[in-house]
């Protein structure tokens, strides 16, 4: 008895430890809870970095890191966007986006491996079935996306693609349970209504409308709306990394297209094609997709840290400013209409903001106007009394 004693106040007195014991001739049971410090590896507690390109943004503020991936955004897409439309432009092209589809996912899975290997922890930690789900969805919205230039003038292909504000706060609804105000809808309606009237101007001005191109820009729409949300499920449940959601992603995602494309014998007239013009073919779709895969990480940054919702909106405003560098590069008609519902869809983007940081400041009602300058009129009669 002295013995056990001992054993008590010995282990009683360690820091961290809660003990449950039960003294008897033959049974003793001891339950130790860690404390804080040794239970938290050095691993889980750098899950929550999210690393760029080798940039670590959580070493950074929040609107650092914002500036950084709306940068980087801005900046590859701008590229990435003008690329694919010189793609499209080179005579015979149209009819294999599918194919361009195909280079552009088997690149994509490339450097996603080349960055994984250049991380620490390379172990998958979203499930091979979300995976499927989430390539899936990729292979729609790019796929499609990419068919319909060869239906649809690239403007117009754009502003379809811009319009999937709507859904995505559909998709957040219905996927992740999430509840918006009224400046959050006002936003989305403001960009979508300026985009939908942008994409009627285009069409008095320019028509080059094809019933088959906006059914594959729409599904491409539908399918844009949910992988933000099953992304943003994804990341934050799983803490799966950038690199690790492109990689598998884009790889399970190769592997539909190339099955796609040789059931329906669609493999063999664009190897032939692209093989006479190698450079205007792969060598654009090499910077191409190299674009994109930057623009692509930073997207997903942008969706880890600030969600779906926000990165849509940044996304948005970049169509934009491709759709003015569209018109700058290649030669199309324009009409003061496309400025109107560009100020619409600025507007859009002012809402989404303040929505966001509506914490920080708040802008002035006309009752709290109207009451304030009554308040001032009747100090000035009664000073003036005086």
């Amino acid at each position: 008895e002295k013995r056990t004693e001992d054993n008590n106040s010995t282990e009683c007195s360690e820091p961290g430890a809660m003990d449950l014991k039960f003294t008897s001739s033959r049974k003793y049971i001891s339950i130790s809870v860690p404390s804080k410090s040794q239970a938290m590896s050095p691993h889980i507690k750098s899950v929550d970095d999210v690393v760029v390109l080798g940039i670590n943004l959580s070493k950074f503020s929040k609107p650092t890191q914002f500036f950084i991936c709306v940068s980087g955004v801005f900046m590859f897409y701008l590229i990435y966007g003008y690329l694919q439309e010189l793609i499209f432009s080179v005579e015979g092209f149209k009819p294999f986006g599918w194919y361009l589809t195909l280079v552009q996912f088997g690149f994509y899975s490339i450097f996603g491996l080349i960055e994984l290997q250049l991380i620490q922890d390379k172990r998958r930690r979203i499930p091979g079935k979300t995976y499927m789900i989430i390539a899936f969805l990729t292979v729609g919205t790019m796929g499609l996306s990419n068919t319909s230039l060869g239906y649809l003038n690239y403007p117009t292909q754009v502003i379809f693609k811009c319009c999937k504000l709507i859904p995505v706060m559909i998709g957040g609804v219905f996927i992740q349970g999430k509840r918006y105000n009224i400046v959050d809808v006002s936003a989305a309606l403001c960009m979508s209504l300026g985009l939908i009237w942008f994409t009627l101007a285009d069409s008095t001005v320019a028509p080059n409308f094809n019933f088959t191109g906006v059914v594959l820009i729409s599904l491409a729409l539908c399918a844009d709306a949910v992988i933000g949300n099953v992304q943003e499920k994804a990341m934050k449940l799983h803490n799966g990394s950038n690199s690790e959601m492109v990689l598998y992603s884009y790889s399970i995602g190769f592997v539909y297209i190339l099955f796609g494309l040789t059931c329906t014998s669609g493999l063999s007239p664009a190897v032939t094609f692209c093989s006479k013009h190698p450079v205007q073919t792969y060598g654009y779709a090499f910077l191409f997709s190299l674009t994109g895969y930057f623009g692509i990480s930073f997207v997903l940054a942008l969706i880890k840290i600030f969600g779906a919702l926000l990165a849509v909106t940044v996304t948005t405003g970049r169509k934009a400013m491709t759709i003015v560098l569209s018109f700058l590069f290649f030669a199309k008609p324009f009409t003061l209409q496309y400025v109107w519902s560009g100020l619409l869809v600025v507007l859009g983007i002012f809402l989404n903001v303040y929505s966001k940081n509506m914490d920080k400041f708040k802008l002035p009602s006309l009752l709290g106007l109207w009451k304030k300058s009554v308040e001032e009129r009747k100090s000035r009669t009664l000073s003036q009394t005086v």
